[in-house]
């Protein structure tokens, strides 16, 4: 047994530890948007998924070690390990109901683990109900690759099993370059539950914007549970461009004030094209003329881009677009560019608190000192 005074300096050190590592915590939740999901109701067979955004507000690179789920159900990815100031990352979670053993309620928590700046775990939680009653096959609406202005026609099978007089109603989607339809292909009564059967074909207009497509569509049914009556179905797909810049953001980093950096931008294409102008509003970022990579039968046409960034006298965030415009007819392509302009900051080399980031201030005025907060 231990003596009261060892007993009560054993306290004294959890009581400092606590102390010491709830800002350590803290720091790395605040750098996240969000850290809770519900994807509400989720039929038996789909594959549905969400990004939580997080973005380093602070002067030091983080870095993200690993990221698990708490079930076997969920896989996260985190695409982009290494954050430098102002850079965004995304903690993919992906809900595959294939694989569940059980159904109904599931509450499932990734644990992210940050190594650098400083040790830090985050919990991000996601939550669903999955009916045992739909069935989606396959579980995604999956498009592929779509060649510019091809669009294109996928179909779903949605079985039921259950009452009678079940119906979907309708079917909605927010994206205007897609649109649905329900087809009812059967209806009867099964070994022990009525048996409804629809066809889902959902269309890809010709005029979708070139990029990734992920999005979902819902099936609006006439169940009298509210939570149950729509129902996702998950969309993906990718929209080839005629022209294409990599890469796209363009991140500058962190520049001194009165200093310039160059970054390049690789611009190709699968005809040959050329590029006839390329500029952004803010006269801080300006593009050099293109040059152009030997040209190879069978490769894309490729022109390396230089963007050259002027850096002011003013602290602060800068951001914009690049506007490409080239010969081939089709919608100029943007390129988002962002850098920091930041001298060191005040007090970087101090120690006021080791375990805590230094914050990126954007302001014209400087922080005196060390501390912690979502200041963008």
């Amino acid at each position: 047994m231990l003596k009261p005074g060892k007993t009560l300096a054993a306290v004294l050190v959890l009581l400092l530890w606590t102390a010491s590592t709830a800002p350590a915590q803290q720091w790395a939740l605040d750098m996240f948007k969000e850290t809770d999901h519900d994807f509400g109701t989720v039929a038996r067979g789909a594959k549905v998924e969400h990004r939580f955004t997080l973005e380093n507000c602070y002067v030091e690179d983080a870095h993200v070690q690993s990221a698990q789920a708490s079930c076997g159900c969920t896989t996260p990815e985190v695409p982009t390990r290494v954050l430098k100031t102002w850079d965004k990352a995304d903690v993919v979670a992906r809900v595959d109901t294939r694989s569940l053993s059980s159904l109904g309620q599931k509450d499932v928590t990734i644990k992210v683990v940050l190594d650098k700046p400083f040790p830090a775990v985050v919990e991000l939680h996601i939550h669903c109900y999955i009916r045992s009653d739909v069935v989606v096959q396959p579980g995604v609406v999956q498009f592929g690759a779509v060649a510019p202005g091809a669009g294109g026609r996928q179909r779903v099978a949605v079985n039921y099993a259950g009452r009678g007089d079940w119906k979907i109603l309708r079917v909605e989607c927010g994206n205007p370059s897609l649109s649905a339809e329900a087809v009812e292909t059967s209806r009867g009564r099964g070994q022990v539950n009525y048996e409804v059967n629809y066809d889902l074909v959902v269309t890809l207009a010709p005029g979708a914007p070139a990029g990734y497509l992920r999005d979902e569509i819902y099936l609006v049914t006439n169940d009298a549970n509210p939570r149950a009556t729509r129902v996702p179905v998950p969309v993906e797909g990718m929209v080839q461009a005629p022209v294409t810049a990599h890469p796209s953001p363009l991140y500058f980093g962190t520049v001194d004030p009165g200093k310039s950096v160059t970054r390049q931008l690789v611009v190709s294409g699968g005809a040959r094209f050329r590029i006839v102008g390329a500029a952004s509003a803010d006269p801080r970022f300006q593009c050099a003329p293109a040059t152009a990579a030997a040209a190879l039968p069978g490769l894309p046409v490729v022109f390396c881009l230089p963007v050259i960034f002027h850096a002011g006298e003013s602290p602060g965030k800068a951001s914009g677009k690049i506007l490409i415009r080239t010969d081939t007819g089709s919608a100029p392509v943007e390129v988002a560019v962002q850098a920091d302009v930041m001298p060191p900051a005040a007090g970087e080399g101090a120690e006021a608190n080791p375990a805590v980031p230094i914050v990126r201030q954007p302001a014209t005025t400087a922080r005196p000192a060390l501390g912690v907060g979502r200041e963008l």
